[in-house]
């Protein structure tokens, strides 16, 4: 069966190198834990080992069963709540992070019928067209929302990056932290924390161009995969492989490189190109036991250089091994290295089995 593993060792090591980070530059954070896809397994160890205090995610099922496992843990709902949601909310999420008048009322309404506060953050909108309240609206916005009963306003801040791949940089941020000093000048307030700091901002830090005022980060893809999210590589300091995917041959035969028949469209919609200059030869391909149903091919590749994917299905990936120089067999694993988004895909995939790195297999169990 395969399976995903998590390193908890190299985790920490990722864990320490950025707390040191940010300790330094008076910068707290908050970790995102949306990549587990609630998996209480990987949460409990996660949450115990690295003692966390602040999680967030963007699901409010997730966020439930991170409370049942740390009642005492302060969590983050990190997308603007649905109306449909906010009784969830409250109950689930300490913080949410909000763009929409209408919904922080409603949220204002459920907390004082639980006597509870509430805390947001208000998302400015600085240039990535996905959530925030746009900038001429803010101060408006901000003034009908201040006073509202059971509803504390922490912070304000952006997202960048994500969607449109605008990326942060020290004249959108100075425009950020310039909202929080014209809030606090109109309206004798104070806002503690300025969220505008994620992955893709880390390396601001390391080359002295943040600016002082943003003091809070929201941080998975650089814990958890070790990356520069600002350059799409390798981070010097941190540890890529803490995730690693592993697959078993079901299938080994030597075969034909070119399918044989009248072609259609495969199951991805897609036509085939033929090159028929490869009509006659043949190579050793592996089929291995995971498929679409699991994860997008792109979003993968094997460890091994000399393996590379030729197809995919619903349930199952073909690897072409060229001549087999490493004899592989029936029953072998093959490791898969992932992205982002295929560690979310597997991980939100029922039947990939979820292990640390060091558990025994007839230990592991489907989470």
């Amino acid at each position: 069966m395969a399976y995903i593993s998590l390193n908890t060792q190299k985790l920490k090591a990722n864990f320490n190198y950025l707390s040191d980070l940010f300790k330094v530059h008076g910068i707290e954070w908050s970790v995102v834990v949306k990549m587990f896809c609630g998996n209480r397994k990987f949460l409990t160890a996660v949450i115990q080992e690295l003692n966390l205090r602040q999680v967030c995610d963007s699901r409010i099922t997730n966020l439930k069963i991170i409370k049942s496992i740390a009642p005492d843990i302060e969590t983050v709902f990190i997308k603007p709540p649905p109306k449909r949601m906010v009784s969830r909310i409250i109950e689930f999420a300490d913080i949410s992070f909000n763009t929409e008048l209408e919904t922080i009322k409603l949220l204002s309404k459920e907390a004082v019928l639980r006597n509870k506060i509430h805390k947001i953050v208000i998302m400015i909108e600085m240039g990535e067209l996905r959530e925030g309240v746009m900038r001429e609206q803010f101060i408006d916005f901000y003034a009908a929302i201040f006073d509202l009963p059971n509803i504390t306003i922490i912070g304000i801040g952006t997202n960048l990056t994500c969607m449109s791949g605008v990326l942060p940089n020290q004249d959108k941020l100075i425009q950020l932290c310039l909202y929080k000093q014209l809030i606090e000048a109109r309206f004798n307030k104070v806002i503690p924390f300025i969220s505008g700091g994620a992955s893709v901002t880390i390396p601001l830090i390391e080359q002295g161009l943040l600016p002082l005022g943003i003091n809070h980060f929201r941080v998975g893809e650089t814990l958890f995969l070790g990356t520069d999210v600002y350059k799409n590589s390798p981070h010097k300091n941190l540890h890529q492989d803490i995730f690693k995917l592993y697959a078993e041959i079901i299938e080994l035969s030597e075969k034909p490189l070119v399918p044989n028949g009248e072609m259609g469209k495969n199951l991805q919609m897609q036509e085939l190109a033929i090159d028929e200059t490869l009509l006659g030869t043949s190579s050793f391909r592996a089929i291995v036991d995971i498929g679409l149903l699991d994860i997008d091919e792109t979003n993968i590749k094997p460890v091994d250089p000399d393996m590379h994917i030729v197809g995919v299905s619903s349930d199952m990936i073909v690897l072409d091994l060229g001549t087999n120089p490493k004899e592989l067999k029936v029953g072998n694993l093959i490791e898969f290295s992932m992205n982002y988004m295929g560690i979310l895909r597997i991980m939100n995939s029922d039947y990939v089995d979820k292990r640390f790195e060091f558990e025994n297999s007839h230990k592991a169990t489907i989470q």
